[in-house]
């Protein structure tokens, strides 16, 4: 594991009894939205699905509920932990990194992920081994944090650098190391990697079709595409 990535499991270790609810707050309800949108974008056909940083399970279990045969994948075994109590054995949970999938290529229809490029050290070669793992056809979607533009920038400048951290104080400890880190993050995955740029690596993966739709004035954005 890199130091980035060990870094993002330290982060979010001591959050999984309350990520769903605290997430949910501090989006101002756009975080389950956005992950609607994200699971909509799967055919709902009833096959098989590989949820990557699956974290506590919150998009698995829109995709069994839709009639998904899922597995879900987390470098966190304490995010797992809480994704266990939710599945309750219903739903295979691997502990692994999204860099080295432990499994074969074109294993499943089709994959999903979430907040997950901003902590591997190289997006283009994670994307290439998510895709690595979907058959030709088959669907890849994501979620990702986003930078408004125009009006919107200044108030998620304010926000991200002023509102999250003073919120996750309030909160515990380890919310409000989420708060300090999310902004400049998130703005520096965004100015190494705009959006165009972003579509272009899922290209280079093997993932044509690619369609990328801001939401919510931009915070959030959900990308998708076919394994060709």
């Amino acid at each position: 594991m890199s130091e980035r990535q060990e870094h993002a499991r330290r982060l979010f270790a001591p959050l999984g009894g309350d990520y769903d609810r605290v997430g949910a707050v501090l989006s101002f309800g756009q975080d389950p939205r956005w992950r609607r949108a994200m699971v909509a974008r799967v055919p709902n056909d009833g096959g098989s699905v590989l949820d990557v940083a699956t974290g506590t399970g919150l998009v698995a279990a829109r995709l069994l509920a839709r009639g998904h045969r899922v597995t879900g994948l987390d470098q966190s075994p304490e995010m797992l932990a809480a994704a266990r109590r939710r599945f309750d054995g219903h739903v295979p949970l691997v502990e692994a990194s999204a860099t080295e999938i432990p499994f074969p290529d074109a294993s499943f229809d089709h994959l999903t992920f979430t907040y997950l490029l901003r902590y591997v050290d190289d997006p283009a070669a994670t994307l290439a081994e998510l895709a690595r793992v979907v058959r030709p056809g088959g669907t890849v979607a994501s979620l990702e944090f986003c930078v408004p533009q125009g009006v919107w920038r200044p108030l998620w400048d304010l926000y991200v650098g002023v509102g999250l951290p003073a919120a996750g104080r309030v909160l515990s400890p380890g919310w409000h190391e989420v708060g300090r880190f999310l902004g400049p993050s998130i703005r520096l995955f965004y100015e190494r990697w705009p959006l165009e740029r972003q579509v272009e690596l899922w290209q280079a993966a093997g993932i044509g079709d690619v369609l990328a739709r801001r939401m919510s004035l931009g915070g959030g954005v959900v990308i998708s595409g076919i394994k060709r």
